[in-house]
């Protein structure tokens, strides 16, 4: 990759969601596991129900999921009706959902990450948009780990 804010924006959204690389972290903690991904992968469907704060961390995983959705939507040239609100009612899971939300988050930053590595080159709404991707999945992440804290 030539560009290096495409890079950046790729290694961010790596370090967001797989954790941090062989050169240590720019911002998570410096240990396997500290991605959304680890994080997640920890937890049962019974902890990921448990409401903290008037939330869940299944309805935290899967607004993250959304957020991704609709980035990507943009990304495509489309413009998705959206029910912001939708995720936020998730209160209990069972084991199936639970895993289904997690592969479907997956899919979604897997989707986003093969796209930022096909641009060249970035004007300023895509910029936007992936910068948001990141700072939105990154704040998800911290308040998922502060949730688990609570448990």
């Amino acid at each position: 990759m030539n560009n290096p804010m495409l890079a950046a924006v790729e290694t961010l959204l790596k370090e967001t969601f797989e954790g941090p690389g062989e050169n240590g972290s720019w911002y998570t903690e410096s240990k396997p596991g500290s991605g959304l991904f680890g994080t997640l992968g920890k937890l049962s469907e019974k902890e990921a129900s448990i409401s903290v704060n008037g939330t869940t961390i299944a309805a935290q995983t899967d607004h993250t999921r959304y957020y991704l959705w609709v980035a990507n939507s943009y990304l495509n040239g489309e413009e998705p009706e959206k029910d912001w609100g939708a995720s936020w009612k998730i209160a209990k899971v069972d084991k199936m959902t639970w895993e289904k939300f997690k592969q479907e988050l997956q899919q979604e930053y897997t989707t986003l990450l093969k796209k930022v590595g096909s641009l060249d080159s970035l004007d300023e709404q895509t910029s936007n948009g992936l910068l948001g991707a990141i700072a939105h999945s990154a704040y998800h992440l911290g308040s998922i780990r502060q949730m688990i804290k609570g448990l």
